[in-house]
């Protein structure tokens, strides 16, 4: 088949990049390591596009002490560095806020993968490079291959070194234009022992460990590979799949969802993070739950959506939301449990193949036994020990209730006892703690009932069959009020977020006025979170202020003031949970309207991970959207009413005064005509005639004196009262 674009394809794409004439164009200097002469080239463009009368600047490029590199700076202008302190350190970073005042044409920003200085707007480089491309600046920067999102784990397998440093192919698409530089590794091993890279030591080390020949050669192919495949599709795209990748808070997750986001790349097809949120996963480890948070991040990073289900199994759950979303192809990971694990609790993977139907199946390598023997070993760190004391605790109890029933029950009704004390365990307690008191209940039962008694010695036979039947019936017990317990906390925590969006939807759509809106609003996100909440708007003279919540209580800073205004111009989140300004221990998310955010709303938590969770973080988002929605609907209907308004006054005045001509011309005719008359001095007026004129003249002026009144009061009145208001 052939996949050349044709020329309707090439077409839509000029026009896509032409839609948005003010966005800044990202060019990638690409190589596979430190030393194949991405700066240089990067230089060496720069100049060219100077020559040719292009304003360029230079953000930050790191010469790392080689002079040829160096000469090269000579002739362009060079932004100076802002400072920042840190643990009484003094740090140079790259001056985000100088550049996008000087706005050049084109700036050089070095090293993409970069992380900032603590206290800077964003924690990664990249991010500043992002807002530099939305302001209209053209940016070239530079990056290996082994900060490449998705690519991460196999350069870890390649290399044996996993790099923390890395940019999300959500930015990397972004890419307008990139160029591959590229040198044998034998030239590069030959650059590394002449200094050109490293330095004395750092150039031992580096010839030691990761540029070994073998890896230089691999990581090179990888990067040719993926730069053909970058610049084979560059800006056409053709979804013709839908990728899902089955999620939790295993170790093994993030490396499935970098393979899922390299396997959507490579197809140009949508892809979903789906994590099954099962009875058993409620109770997961809070180290679990953590991953499974920075799982969701990176998936949302790759371009991934994520998604989290809820359900009595994971295949069912999975399977039916596939469907929904038309998805074509599931990856799910290895499976690294024991076989025995499979044959009685039953596999995912073996499940998702027989259900699957025409929805093709992926099986990504897992982490072998090294994760099971980890995985053994988190459960073990994470058992709850202190309800495993009280579940102990309540089968001790069992027994003296027991003790004196057993003079007058016979001693398999004993057994009832100790089942309602493992139901209660286990509704209360939790699935582990349940499983203990079921042993712990069988063993009392034996030692202290069963003849012979204070030993777990048994000579009738039959008991073995009632301590089966009772583990049996305490296991099940334990599973089943378990799995209703998590599921009922489950319920109500979902239950009580939709009634917050149902209460609040109703509260919004019932509010017209602006003023009353924002401190409803207000109350009822400060009664749900129980945290400080501000919310900004800008007043007449543009400038943004708490219209709701406490500023003191809050603690509003210099620093805060900036990021609400960071936030109203970008019509993005910052602070905790983003990457953005993250160090100011509160969140800040824009209240939008159709085009622009109409305020900003300000939540400070009670730790850094409290946003951590993705649908809590989404549900604040849709409750902002939902408010600044209404807030800037409300503010359009005020708007028009006050617009309106003015017009009815305006044309209610124009008629008062067309009135008021058209009634005064008649007596303004007749009084002029008789003051004329009165000083005309050729008329024959006697002086009784003349004082009739005057008294004429007076009752005239009186009448229109009156009329006049009676005329701008009733204006008055009405401009003051104009009918949009008294209605």
């Amino acid at each position: 088949m052939d996949e050349r674009p044709n020329p309707e394809q090439l077409l839509k794409q000029v026009q896509a990049e032409e839609a948005d004439p003010n966005r800044g164009k990202l060019k990638l200097f690409f190589g596979a390591n430190a030393g194949v002469g991405k700066t240089y080239a990067m230089l060496e463009a720069a100049r060219q596009r100077k020559k040719d009368g292009v304003d360029v600047i230079i953000g930050v490029v790191e010469t790392h002490g080689r002079s040829e590199t160096a000469a090269l700076l000579e002739g362009l202008e060079i932004l100076p560095k802002k400072d920042i302190v840190y643990k009484n350190v003094n740090l140079k970073e790259f001056d985000i806020d100088a550049a996008l005042a000087r706005k050049p044409t084109l700036i050089l920003v070095d090293e993409l993968a970069h992380t900032n200085a603590p206290g800077s707007r964003h924690d990664k480089r990249w991010q500043d490079i992002e807002e530099l491309l939305d302001a209209g600046i053209n940016v070239y920067t530079t990056l290996n291959v082994q900060h490449w999102e998705s690519l991460n784990d196999v350069v870890a397998q390649v290399t044996g070194v996993v790099v923390r440093e890395t940019v999300p192919d959500s930015f990397l698409q972004r890419t307008h234009d990139l160029e591959l530089i590229d040198i044998s590794p034998e030239d590069l091993l030959k650059r590394l022992r002449e200094g050109k890279v490293y330095m004395g030591e750092q150039a031992e080390k580096a010839a030691q460990n990761f540029f070994k020949p073998e890896n230089l050669t691999a990581l090179r192919e990888l990067t040719v590979r993926h730069a053909a495949e970058r610049l084979a599709d560059e800006g056409i795209s053709r979804v013709r799949e839908r990728l899902l990748v089955s999620v939790t808070g295993s170790p093994m997750s993030p490396r499935l969802v970098r393979a899922t986001a390299r396997l959507a790349s490579s197809l140009k097809a949508e892809w979903l993070a789906v994590n099954v949120e099962t009875p058993h996963s409620v109770q997961q480890a809070a180290e679990d739950k953590d991953r499974l948070l920075r799982t969701f991040k990176l998936a949302e990073q790759l371009g991934g959506e994520t998604i989290t289900l809820s359900g009595q199994k994971v295949v069912p759950e999975i399977l039916s939301f596939a469907r929904s979303r038309n998805v074509t192809k599931i990856i799910l990971g290895k499976p690294a449990r024991a076989r025995w694990r499979e044959w009685l609790f039953g596999s995912v993977v073996n499940d998702m193949a027989r259900q699957g139907g025409d929805i093709d199946l992926y099986i990504i390598n897992g982490e072998g036994r090294d994760f099971s023997r980890r995985r053994v070993a988190e459960i073990k760190e994470g058992l709850p020990w202190k309800d495993i004391g009280i579940a102990a605790a309540v089968m001790a109890l069992c027994t003296l209730i027991n003790w004196p029933l057993s003079h007058y029950f016979d001693r398999v009704n004993l057994v009832m006892t100790y089942l309602l004390g493992i139901l209660w365990t286990a509704y209360r307690l939790g699935r582990y703690p349940a499983i203990v008191a079921s042993f712990i209940g069988v063993l009392a039962f034996d030692f202290f009932f069963v003849p012979p008694t204070m030993t777990f010695a048994v000579t009738d036979t039959q008991y073995l069959f009632t301590f089966i039947v009772m583990l049996t019936v305490g296991l099940s017990i334990s599973t089943l009020a378990g799995r209703l317990s998590q599921q009922t906390e489950s319920l109500q925590r979902r239950v009580r977020r939709t009634r917050l969006l149902y209460q609040f939807s109703r509260m919004l759509s019932e509010t017209p006025d602006p003023d009353s809106l924002i401190q409803k609003a207000w109350k009822h996100l400060t009664e749900f979170y129980q945290l400080p909440i501000l919310i900004f708007l800008p007043q007449h003279n543009k400038e943004l202020q708490v219209v709701a919540g406490d500023s003191t209580a809050f603690g509003v800073t210099h620093e805060s003031m900036g990021a609400v205004e960071w936030v109203m111009l970008r019509n993005e989140a910052a602070g905790t949970g983003t990457d953005t300004l993250a160090s100011l221990g509160a969140l800040y998310l824009p209240l939008k309207g159709l085009q622009e955010p109409v305020g900003v709303l300000a939540i400070k938590p009670p730790d850094t991970n409290f946003f951590q969770d993705p649908e809590q973080f989404q549900l604040l988002e849709t409750l902002a959207g939902e408010f600044g929605g209404a807030l800037e609907s409300t503010q359009m209907s005020e708007a028009a009413g006050r617009s309106q308004a003015e017009i009815e006054t305006q044309r209610l005045r124009n008629l008062l005064l067309t009135s008021l001509s058209y009634d005064l011309r008649d007596p303004l005719r007749r009084l002029s005509r008789r003051v004329h008359e009165l000083l005309d001095p050729s008329s024959p007026l006697t002086d009784k005639s003349r004082e009739a004129l005057m008294k004429e003249i007076k009752d005239e002026s009186d009448r229109l004196e009156k009329m006049s009144g009676d005329l701008l009061t009733v204006i008055d009145t009405e401009i003051a009262n104009p009918p949009a208001e008294k209605s």
